[in-house]
């Protein structure tokens, strides 16, 4: 992501070593972090240089196959645009439905 280095709370570190332990800790990582900043500021719009990016807490999705770092305060859900497509579905008094994709 362009950091220049990663910092890790003691929560983070805790939750690495429990997952080496448990034997999953060889599973890949997926960064979840601010959505748009490659950075855990959400300030730092874009792809800002000469940051280190915090990792506060490592979550395990082992049926995914995957730990997930986590970085700034953030949901856990999938990322979503500004306007839901939703807003752009509707039902014509036709009964045709317009706005899919």
């Amino acid at each position: 992501y362009g950091a220049d280095g990663v910092e890790f709370t003691s929560k983070a570190l805790k939750d690495i070593k429990k997952f080496e332990e448990d034997g999953v800790g060889h599973l890949p990582i997926c960064m979840a972090k601010t959505q748009y900043s490659l950075t855990d500021d959400p300030t730092k719009l874009g792809r800002p240089s000469g940051f280190k990016i915090t990792v506060r807490e490592v979550k395990a999705s082992v049926g995914a196959g995957f730990l997930v770092a986590l970085a700034g305060e953030i949901m856990r859900m999938p990322g979503l645009p500004k306007v839901p497509s939703a807003n752009h579905i509707d039902i014509l008094e036709s009964g045709e439905i317009v706005g899919l994709f």
